[in-house]
C-alpha cells in the first residue's frame, strides 16, 4: 500500500511538473503572440503603449484620413479658387492688387507649413498638430463666412459679374483679412502633417502594410484632387454667380465634418513620439564639427561615437548607419581627450560631441536638398495651370451652343487625369515594371518616377506652346487687330491639362513618398513640408520669370510676350522657354539622382521605451528602390 501511495505521489508530482512546463510554454506562446501583434516600426497607441497591429492603424485608420483630406481640400479650395474674383468684385480691388494679395496669401499658407512641421516633429506629434490646426482652420472659415454674410456681400446678391458690392470700412476689411489668414494658418499647419500621419498608420517593417504605405500616397493625392474637383466646379459656379456666403458656409461645413471624422478615428490611430527640437540637433552637429576642424577622422567611420539606446530616443528608435559623404561632419562624432574626460565623469556636451546617427541625420537633409531644388522648376510649370492656362483658355472659343465654358473649369481635366493615372500606375504600370525587373519590390523607384514627371511636364509645355501658336495664327487670320477670342475651341487645351495631371502623379506622389521615406524618423513632417515649399517657391519663381520675360521682350512698338491682350503677344514662346528650362532641370536632376545615396537604418524597434541594438543591418529601405 505504501509503495502504491509513493508511486501515486510520484505520478502526481510528475503531472505537476508537466503542468508547470505546459503553463510556462503557454505563457511563452502568449507572449510571442502578443509580440507578433505589435507593430515593428516603433509606433504607439494613444496611451503611449506599443501599438497592437490588429487594433490600430492600417486602412481602417488610413481611410478616415483620406476622407478627411478630401473634405479639408474641398473646404480650402472653396475659398482659394475664386479668391481673386472675391477681391475684385466684392472688395473692389484692381486686378494687379488682387493678384498680388492672393499670391501673398498663398505663399503664407506654405510658410505656415514649415511652422506645422516644426511643432509636429519637435513637441506636439502629428496627431495633436493636425487636430489643433484643423480647429484653427474651421474657426477661420467660420469667421470668413460670418464676415462676408454680415458685412461684405452687401447689398444682397452683389459680387457677380454684373453687380459690384458697396465700399467697406477698414474694420470690415480687417476682419476679412484676419479670417483668411487664420484659414492660411490652419491649412498650412495641417497639410504637411496629415500625409505623414496617414503613412504612420502602416508598418513599413511588415511586407503587406509596407506595400499599403506606398499605395497610400497615391490615394492621398487622389483624395486631394477629388476634393478640389468639387470646389472648382460646384462651389466655383455658385461663387461666380455671386452666392459667396453660401460657398463659404459650404466650405466651413466641409472642414467641420473633416475635423469630426478625424477625431472619431482617435482610438484607431498609431503615433510616433515627437523627437525634440530638430533645429538644435542640426546646429549641434555643425558647431561640434567646426570646433574640431583640425581633428583627423578615422577611416570608414570606425571609432566614431554612438549613443546607447536610451540616449538615442531623441532620433526615434532606429539608428542611421554611417555614410562616407560630407566627411567634415564626421568630426562632430570624433572622441577627443576632452570628450573622454567628460565621459568618464558621466557628462557629454551635445555641442562638442554628437552621436553618429545625429550626424547622419544632417547628412540626410543635405543629400535631399539637391533633389528638392530640382523640383522647383517643375512647380513653375505646374503653377501655369492656374494662371496662364486660364488666360489662354479665355482667349479661345469658350461656347458650345448657348453654353459658356468657364476657362478655369478646364482644370477638371487635370483632376480627371490624376484619377486615371493613379489607377493606371498602381494597377497596370507598376506591376508590369516589377515583373520586368523580376523583383518582389515595387516597380519604378521614386527617383525614376520624379524624372518621368519632369519629362511629361516638358511635353505639356510643348503641347501648350503648339496650341497657342495655332490660336495666334487663327486670331491673326481672322482679325489681326481685334481684342476678342479666336475661333479655336478651348477643348484644344485638353492635352496640356491631361499631361500636367499625368506628370503630377509621377512627380508629386513620388516626391511625397521619397521625402517621407528618406527623411530621418525625427523629421518626417519636415520632409512633407519640403513638397509644399517647392510649390510655394515655384509660384515666386514663376512671378519673377514672367516679370523678367516682360522686361526683356517689351520694346517701343512691341507689347511683350504676355500682354493684357494675348493676341498681340507671344505666349507660345514663353511656354517653349519653360519647356527648355525644364529640359535643363531634367539634366541636372538626373545628375543629382545618380549621386544620391539612400538612408540606411540599423535594427528594428521593440515598441518599448528602451531600444535594442542589432548587429544585423535591418534597413527598411532597400538600396535598389532608390536607384535612378
Amino acid at each position: 500500500m505504501a509503495s502504491l501511495e509513493v508511486s501515486k505521489g510520484g505520478h502526481d508530482h510528475h503531472h505537476q511538473i508537466r503542468g508547470m512546463e505546459e503553463g510556462t510554454n503557454n505563457n511563452k506562446k502568449f507572449m510571442m503572440k502578443e509580440e507578433e501583434e505589435c507593430t515593428l516600426d516603433g509606433t504607439v497607441d494613444r496611451h503611449g503603449r506599443p501599438a497592437i497591429r490588429a487594433k490600430t492603424g492600417s486602412w481602417s485608420a488610413g481611410a478616415l484620413i483620406l476622407v478627411n483630406q478630401g473634405l479639408a481640400t474641398l473646404a480650402f479650395f472653396g475659398v482659394g479658387v475664386n479668391m481673386v474674383l472675391f477681391l475684385t468684385r466684392v472688395l473692389q480691388q484692381n486686378n494687379a492688387d488682387a493678384a498680388n494679395n492672393v499670391s501673398k496669401w498663398t505663399g503664407t499658407v506654405y510658410i505656415f507649413s514649415l511652422v506645422g512641421a516644426f511643432l509636429s516633429d519637435s513637441y506636439w506629434g502629428r496627431y495633436k498638430t493636425c487636430a489643433v490646426f484643423q480647429v484653427i482652420f474651421v474657426i477661420g472659415l467660420a469667421a470668413m463666412s460670418l464676415t462676408s454674410y454680415l458685412f461684405l456681400v452687401k447689398p444682397s446678391g452683389c459680387g457677380d459679374e454684373e453687380n459690384p458690392c458697396r465700399s467697406h470700412s477698414s474694420f470690415e476689411i480687417g476682419l476679412f483679412y484676419l479670417s483668411i489668414y487664420l484659414v492660411a494658418l490652419g491649412n498650412g499647419g495641417y497639410q504637411p502633417n496629415i500625409a505623414t500621419f496617414g503613412a504612420d498608420q502602416f508598418d513599413e517593417e511588415d511586407p503587406k502594410e509596407g506595400y499599403s504605405k506606398v499605395a497610400f500616397f497615391s490615394y492621398f493625392y487622389l483624395a486631394l484632387n477629388l476634393g478640389s474637383l468639387f470646389s472648382n466646379t460646384i462651389l466655383g459656379y455658385f461663387e461666380d454667380e455671386g452666392m459667396w456666403a453660401l460657398g463659404f458656409w459650404a466650405s466651413m461645413g466641409s472642414a467641420l465634418v473633416a475635423l469630426v471624422l478625424f477625431l472619431v478615428g482617435t482610438p484607431r490611430y498609431r503615433h510616433f513620439k515627437a523627437s525634440g527640437n530638430p533645429l538644435s540637433r542640426l546646429c549641434q552637429v555643425f558647431i561640434a564639427a567646426t570646433r574640431k576642424w583640425n581633428v583627423e577622422t578615422p577611416m570608414n567611420g570606425e571609432k566614431l561615437y554612438e549613443a546607447d539606446g536610451k540616449d538615442f530616443a531623441s532620433n526615434g528608435c532606429r539608428k542611421i548607419l554611417h555614410t562616407d559623404e560630407f566627411k567634415f561632419l564626421d568630426k562632430a562624432a570624433c572622441m577627443t581627450s576632452k570628450d573622454l574626460a567628460l565621459q568618464n565623469k558621466g557628462v557629454r556636451s551635445p555641442w562638442h560631441l554628437c552621436p553618429v546617427s545625429q550626424v547622419e541625420e544632417v547628412k540626410c537633409i543635405l543629400r535631399l536638398l539637391p533633389i528638392w531644388l530640382c523640383t522647383i522648376i517643375y512647380s513653375v510649370v505646374f503653377t501655369q495651370m492656374a494662371s496662364l492656362f486660364v488666360e489662354q483658355g479665355a482667349a479661345m472659343k469658350t461656347t458650345v451652343g448657348n453654353f459658356r465654358i468657364p476657362a478655369a473649369s478646364m482644370s477638371s481635366f487635370d483632376i480627371l487625369s490624376v484619377a486615371a493615372f493613379v489607377f493606371i500606375y498602381r494597377r497596370v504600370l507598376d506591376p508590369i515594371v516589377a515583373r520586368l525587373k523580376k523583383v518582389k519590390s515595387k516597380g519604378l523607384t521614386e527617383l525614376q518616377r520624379m524624372g518621368i514627371g519632369l519629362i511629361i511636364a516638358i511635353a505639356a509645355m510643348v503641347s501648350a506652346g503648339i496650341v497657342e501658336h495655332f490660336r495666334l495664327k487663327s486670331s491673326m487670320h481672322e482679325c489681326p487687330h481685334c481684342d476678342g477670342s479666336s475661333s479655336l475651341s478651348i477643348f484644344w487645351q485638353i492635352p496640356q491639362y491631361v499631361l500636367i495631371g499625368a506628370s503630377e502623379v509621377f512627380m508629386y506622389v513620388g516626391q511625397l513618398e521619397f521625402f517621407n521615406a528618406q527623411a530621418p524618423d525625427g523629421l518626417k513632417s519636415f520632409g512633407s513640408a519640403l513638397c509644399m515649399t517647392s510649390i510655394s517657391l515655384g509660384n515666386y519663381v514663376s512671378s519673377l520669370l514672367v516679370s523678367f520675360v516682360m522686361k526683356i521682350s517689351t520694346r517701343d512698338n512691341l507689347p511683350g510676350w504676355i500682354p493684357g491682350n494675348l493676341n498681340r503677344g507671344h505666349l507660345d514662346r514663353f511656354y517653349f522657354l519653360l519647356a527648355a528650362l525644364t529640359t535643363l532641370d531634367l539634366i541636372a536632376y538626373v545628375a543629382c539622382a545618380k549621386w544620391y545615396k539612400s538612408i540606411k537604418l540599423e535594427g528594428k524597434c521593440n515598441n518599448s521605451n528602451n531600444t535594442t541594438e542589432s548587429d544585423t543591418d535591418c534597413s527598411t529601405d532597400d538600396e535598389e528602390n532608390y536607384k535612378l
